[in-house]
């Protein structure tokens, strides 16, 4: 770390000298204001939903951030993690992984065998949008968002010429960051190549409060104990993600766009807390491959728009455990592979009738091709059969809508879903929206939305072997929320917005795994869950002084989620408790203020208690305590004649705070980083930025 501070501040002063002869640069004049000014008129497509966007200046924050990361401070959902740059998922308002829908331009990207998805492997420089839809929003995208939805898109970078951009970053425990991209743009074509490497041994120093450790007197009585200060040991990784993007745009309402991301992941799961042998006798490892691919065309016309996208998704995956069976010999233990293909194709209709009506349709398809195989074990002497499934399933999902707003201040929305999973449809899924401004002082704008909703089991559920479950039912369920919104501000001084939802959710057929006689898991449809709460969001803008400027977000909810279920035993104690792995309450904060072309930074997040039984028993294991964490970020920006320059310094953890998001997964104390990145000048960038 020693080295990291020694970099910091050699450089510095280096890049302070360069900035002297640039003083009219808009780096140095800092960051103008843009005026607030707030109307009553929202956009027709948003009517009623219950929205949480994330502003570029989020996702680009930090070139080692993922997904996983943004969403823990800058949303109130959980994000369950397993430890640094492991599986990371999300529990929107109280609901599983499962039930959270996430898309990548337009294409779901939930694993079809898992049915969620692990935020850690994407890298929030791969994202230009990104939002949240919460409960009752999310059927204006797809259905089985029981929680709500996560949608993630790209967008062209609108530059002239070629450009380049590369970021160096340099963190604790040898952790080594990459970043690259390459621009061209003309007037008709959009072209961007971005690469992510991120690896490290991963080593880092924790308490481990699973273990104790005896202090003897001369006698070897025992006269004291503590808790061992221990490595985080096998959670070395290495991952590479390239993303390719091309658009074309013909001027006259056409563009094309191509989108191509690869991903090659390389990763040790690390060895739990309880675990007391030695690493060199274990080889715990998951890699995977992954390849997705999108093609779009959209025609925008005066009052109507068309797009139509058609894609592949292509994922293997490979699980080993090997162990030294004892006389050197690295055995498997565990041998697990699985192949996912995708092909997906949608079509998307808008008509306006004025600026009162706007229809919309939507058809899309998944048709999911899957094998999974555990290679390493026999059935019997003989016998070829190998444990594990190999199965299709064609998922399509259509919607219509109507949206109206027969005067200004008041919007109302209608919407018809319907889906098939195999050979499955679900009843009709309708949801509909309402707003209405209730003052045009202050835009406060009251919003209320209901509907109904399906989940199909995911492929394992239904075909996992041993243990799938083929008679399972789809979850169903109800969902209701109502909210106030407001927006105020002063052009050139301040600008402040907030929103305050209630929502109320039941789940019926809830999908468990539970022990069986036979020695393994099988899910079953055994709970009706009853999740409702609060979510509560506020932005504040200031303009402090001429170079000055403050900001500042915040997110609170309150979501218990509790079992209402019939016991499946006479020893069952879950009954009314709140669900496994759901805090109660969590909330986040993220502050910046700015001065010319410095910024200091500060997020927090705090999560309360956590059961990991589902009788909430706290003997022995069964709570994780609340946490609060802390992170910060001074950054300095610098602009030559031939280049941009920014040098940045982060801080995670501030206060060392010993915690554990999931039971027996250790977490990084106190840990730094060191970013250089260059933004290199020429040709018609070079004369534009002058």
């Amino acid at each position: 770390m020693k080295k990291l501070l020694l970099i910091y501040f050699v450089l510095l002063p280096t890049l302070l000298l360069a900035q002297e002869n640039e003083d009219q640069d808009w780096l140095h004049k800092g960051i103008i204001l843009k005026e607030a000014i707030t109307y009553g008129e929202r956009p027709m497509k948003e009517i009623g939903t219950q929205q949480t966007k994330f502003d570029s200046l989020v996702l680009k924050e930090n070139i080692a951030l993922s997904m996983a990361d943004v969403l823990t401070f800058n949303s109130s959902i959980f994000v369950k993690n397993y430890g640094r740059a492991t599986l990371s998922t999300v529990a929107f308002r109280g609901t599983s992984p499962s039930h959270t829908q996430v898309s990548w331009n337009g294409m779901r990207i939930n694993n079809p065998m898992l049915g969620m998805t692990d935020f850690s492997m994407i890298p929030s420089y791969f994202i230009d949008d990104a939002s949240l839809l919460h409960g009752t929003s999310s059927v204006n995208e797809s259905g089985g968002g029981l929680g709500g939805a996560v949608k993630m898109a790209t967008k062209p970078a609108n530059n002239r010429g070629f450009g380049l951009q590369y970021i160096q970053g340099l963190g604790s425990f040898k952790t080594f960051d990459e970043f690259l991209r390459l621009t061209y743009g003309n007037d008709h074509w959009q072209v961007s190549t971005r690469a992510v490497l991120s690896s490290s041994p991963n080593d880092y120093k924790y308490r481990n409060h699973d273990k104790k450790e005896n202090i003897y007197d001369e006698d070897m009585n025992i006269i004291d104990q503590y808790y061992p200060i221990e490595r985080n040991r096998s959670g070395s990784y290495r991952d590479f993600h390239l993303l390719q993007e091309v658009y074309y745009n013909t001027g006259k309402g056409d563009r094309f766009g191509l989108y191509a991301w690869y991903i090659n992941s390389n990763r040790e799961l690390p060895m739990l807390t309880t675990d007391y042998g030695d690493e060199m006798d274990f080889d715990n490892r998951q890699r995977e491959e992954t390849f997705r691919g999108i093609l779009s065309y959209d025609h925008l016309g005066e009052s109507w728009k068309t797009s139509a996208k058609a894609g592949y998704v292509h994922t293997w995956m490979a699980y080993d455990y090997k162990r030294d069976v004892g006389n050197g010999t690295m055995a498997h233990m565990t041998r697990s592979r699985s192949l996912i293909n995708t092909l997906y194709g949608q079509a998307d209709g808008e008509y306006y009738i004025g600026n009162k009506w706007l229809f919309t349709a939507t058809l899309s398809a998944h048709q999911h091709f899957v094998e999974s195989r555990d290679k390493n074990i026999i059935l019997q002497e003989g016998d070829k059969g190998i444990v594990g499934y190999h199965k299709a399933r064609l998922e399509l999902s259509g919607s219509a809508s109507i949206k109206w707003r027969p005067i200004d201040r008041l919007g109302l929305s209608v919407v018809v879903r319907e889906e098939l999973f195999g050979k499955e449809w679900t009843p009709i899924i309708p949801a509909f929206f309402i707003d209405g401004v209730i003052s045009k002082v202050g835009n406060i704008t009251a919003k209320a939305s209901i509907s109904r909703n399906f989940r199909f089991p995911t492929l394992n559920d239904l075909y996992f072997l041993p243990g799938g479950n083929p008679n399972l039912r789809k979850e169903s369920g109800w969902t209701y929320d109502v909210g106030l919104s407001f927006a105020i501000g002063k052009e050139g001084a301040y600008h402040l917005s907030g929103s305050a939802n209630w929502f109320d959710s039941y789940i019926n057929d809830w999908i468990l795994w539970l022990p069986t006689t036979k020695g393994f898991f099988s899910p079953r449809n055994i709970k009706d869950v009853h999740a409702y709460g609060v979510e509560i969001q506020g932005s504040l803008v200031v303009s402090l002084a001429q170079d000055w400027q403050l900001a500042l977000d915040g997110s609170y909810s309150w979501t218990p989620s509790i079992n209402k279920g019939e016991p499946i035993s006479d020893a069952d104690q879950s009954i009314g408790k709140q669900l496994p792995y759901v805090p109660e309450h969590s909330s986040s904060i993220t502050g910046r203020i700015s001065w010319g072309s410095w910024s200091f930074l500060y997020k927090w997040c705090y999560y309360s208690e956590r059961f990991t039984m589902s009788s909430n028993d706290i003997t022995l294991t069964g709570k994780l305590p609340e946490y609060f964490m802390s992170n910060i970020t001074l950054e300095k920006g610098l602009s030559m004649r031939w280049a941009d320059l920014s040098l940045k310094g982060t801080i995670n953890n501030l206060f060392n705070e010993e915690y554990l998001s999931v039971l027996s997964r250790p977490m990084p104390g106190i840990n730094f980083e060191i970013f250089v990145g260059i933004t290199p000048k020429w040709g018609k960038n070079r004369k534009q930025r002058e």
